[in-house]
C-alpha cells in the first residue's frame, strides 16, 4: 500500500475537552489547529491543504456547512479545505483524507482538524424537530444510541454470563486515566458502586456508562515521509488506515446477520489495516489500543472485533487488569470517551493524536513505557462505519 509507513503525522494539538460555553466553535478550531501546526515546527504558509472534520449539520451550519469555517479561523484563503462528515468517524475521516492526499503526492504537507459544539442548542426549526423526532424515545420506537449499545450490552452479558460489573469496570479504568490526562472532560476517579448505582439509562447502561456530551477540538499534521525525514522535530509513521462502511445509522444494527455481539465493520477495518501494516497478532504486536467506548460495552466489544483477544474473552481480560496502563496492552489511557467526552468531529483526530504523542515518548503522565506501536479506532452510526489508523515510531 503506498501509503503505509509513506506518510507521517509531524505534529499534534487538542484542546481541552468539557463544557466550553465561553468558547467558540471557531475559536476551539483554531487553537487545535494553530497548536498542531507550532508542535510540527512548521510555518502554517506551508500547510498546503486543510480537511475538516464536523458532524453535526446543524452545528456546522452555524459557521458555514462547508469546510470555509477552517479558512475563516487560520486565514487559509486560498488554499483548498474538504469539510467531511462520518457519523462518529467523522475525525478519523478527516485525518484520512489528508494522508490520502499526501500518500497521492498531491501535497506535501497537509492539515486534519475536527471540532464540535456538542453542547450548544441551536435554534428550533424543521430540521431540528425532524431529529428530535428520528430520537425520540416514542416516535423513534425507542432507537436512540444508548437504546441500541444497550441490546449488544443485554446480549453480550447474556450470552457470556457475565454481571453488569464488567461495564462498571470499564468506566472506573477510563476515569482513573483521565485523571492524567489534563485535556479531558471528567478527571475524577469513580468506584465500580458509584456506576451502579447510577440512574438507569437504557438497561442496562446507567449514567456513568454512557459517555458524556462534551465540546472541543484536535489537529494533527500530516507530511509526506520524506518531509518528516528533512523537517520534522518528531514524527510518528501511519502503517495503516482502513474505513468500513455498511448500512445508514439504523439498519446497520439491525442487519439480519447481526448477532448483537460486536460490529462487524470493526471486523473489516481491522482485517484491511492489520494486512496494511503487516500485523497478524494484535495483541503482541501492539503496545496501546484508543479504542471507541461511546458506551462501556462497547469498549469490551471493541476489543474482540479489533482481534485483541478471543470473542467473549474482552470482560474476562478487562477484569484480569490486561487493558490497566500497566497490563500487557493498556486500552484508553486517555480515559477514552467515557472520560474525554465524546465531541464527534474531534473524536477521531484526539485519538491519532494520543497515539503519535505516545510512540514519540511526550505523552506526559500517561505515557506508556517503550511504547512503539499503536492503534486508534473509531464506530459510528451504530456499526454503521468504523475507522482505524495504526501508527508507529520511525
Amino acid at each position: 500500500m503506498p501509503l503505509a509507513h509513506e506518510v507521517a503525522v509531524v505534529g499534534t494539538g487538542v484542546t481541552r475537552f468539557g463544557v466550553l460555553y465561553d468558547r467558540s466553535y471557531l475559536s476551539l478550531l483554531h487553537q487545535a489547529a494553530t497548536d498542531a501546526i507550532t508542535d510540527a515546527g512548521v510555518d502554517p504558509g506551508r500547510i498546503e491543504a486543510a480537511w475538516l472534520g464536523t458532524a453535526e449539520p446543524l452545528l456546522g451550519a452555524l459557521v458555514g456547512d462547508s469546510g470555509a469555517a477552517v479558512t475563516e479561523a487560520l486565514g487559509f484563503a486560498p488554499r483548498p479545505v474538504t469539510r467531511v462528515s462520518n457519523f462518529c468517524a467523522t475525525g478519523m475521516e478527516a485525518v484520512r483524507g489528508a494522508a490520502l492526499a499526501v500518500a497521492a503526492g498531491e501535497y506535501e504537507v497537509c492539515l486534519a482538524v475536527g471540532a464540535e459544539k456538542m453542547r450548544d442548542v441551536p435554534p428550533r426549526d424543521s430540521l431540528v424537530a425532524k431529529t428530535v423526532e428520528q430520537s425520540h424515545p416514542v416516535l423513534a420506537k425507542g432507537r436512540t444510541a444508548p437504546g441500541q449499545f444497550a441490546l449488544v450490552a443485554a446480549r453480550y452479558l447474556a450470552e457470556y454470563g457475565y454481571g453488569r460489573e464488567v461495564l462498571a469496570e470499564v468506566a472506573v479504568k477510563n476515569h482513573a486515566n483521565a485523571a492524567r490526562n489534563p485535556k479531558a472532560h471528567f478527571r475524577t476517579p469513580i468506584r465500580a458502586e458509584q456506576v451502579l448505582a447510577a440512574p438507569m439509562v437504557a438497561d442496562p447502561l446507567g449514567l456513568l456508562d454512557c459517555t458524556p456530551t462534551t465540546d472541543g477540538a484536535a489537529a494533527v499534521v500530516i507530511a509526506s515521509r520524506r518531509w518528516a525525514e528533512r523537517h520534522a522535530r518528531r514524527y510518528a509513521l501511519i502503517e495503516g488506515l482502513a474505513l468500513a462502511s455498511y448500512a445508514g445509522y439504523y439498519p446497520a444494527l439491525f442487519r439480519s446477520d447481526n448477532d448483537f455481539l460486536g460490529f462487524q465493520a470493526t471486523r473489516d477495518a481491522a482485517a484491511q489495516v492489520y494486512r496494511q501494516a503487516g500485523i497478524t497478532d494484535p495483541r503482541s504486536q501492539l503496545d496501546l489500543v484508543e479504542c471507541h467506548d461511546c458506551f462501556t460495552i462497547t469498549e469490551i466489544v471493541n476489543t474482540e472485533d479489533l482481534g485483541l483477544f478471543p470473542p467473549g474473552r474482552g470482560a474476562a481480560e478487562l477484569m484480569a487488569g490486561a487493558t490497566r496502563p500497566d497490563g500487557d496492552l493498556p486500552v484508553n489511557v486517555s480515559g477514552g470517551l467515557q472520560s474525554c467526552g465524546h465531541p464527534v468531529g474531534a473524536t477521531g483526530v484526539r485519538m491519532v493524536a494520543e497515539i503519535t504523542d505516545q510512540v514519540t515518548g511526550r505523552a506526559g503522565e500517561r505515557q506508556i513505557p517503550g511504547a512503539r506501536r499503536g492503534l486508534a479506532h473509531n464506530l459510528g452510526g451504530p456499526g454503521a462505519v468504523a475507522a482505524i489508523t495504526v501508527l508507529g515510531a520511525p
